[in-house]
């Protein structure tokens, strides 16, 4: 069973920021790059969507309903809805993150 894939507007600004950062600090071949295995890391949850684990930062919440997936560094937030995969954030792992994801998901 396929799953759509849905980037809510700030997990999309995420990832543009972040394209952005990798065009201007190296190269834009390496940011290219990274979308297109961002991209592939999204399209494996069209088939895969419970591959993902519950991220640390809301387990001491005692909150299961995201799962985040890694490319390092970067991370990849979720939630499953019917047969839709919402993906909240598109973010550098590397970042301290509880505040950032209690306030993206927990609204």
């Amino acid at each position: 069973m396929k799953y759509r894939v849905v980037l809510v507007e700030a997990a999309e600004r995420d990832l543009l920021d972040l394209l952005l950062f990798v065009e201007l600090s190296d190269s834009p071949a390496r940011a290219d790059a990274l979308l297109d295995q961002i991209e592939q890391a999204l399209t494996t949850l069209a088939q895969m969507p419970r591959r993902g684990h519950y991220p640390p930062e809301l387990a001491p919440l005692g909150i299961h309903d995201f799962r985040g997936i890694h490319y390092k560094p970067y991370r990849i937030f979720y939630e499953i809805i019917a047969r839709e995969v919402i993906v909240h954030a598109v973010v550098d792992g590397r970042r301290d993150l509880r505040d950032l994801l209690a306030a993206r998901l927990l609204h």
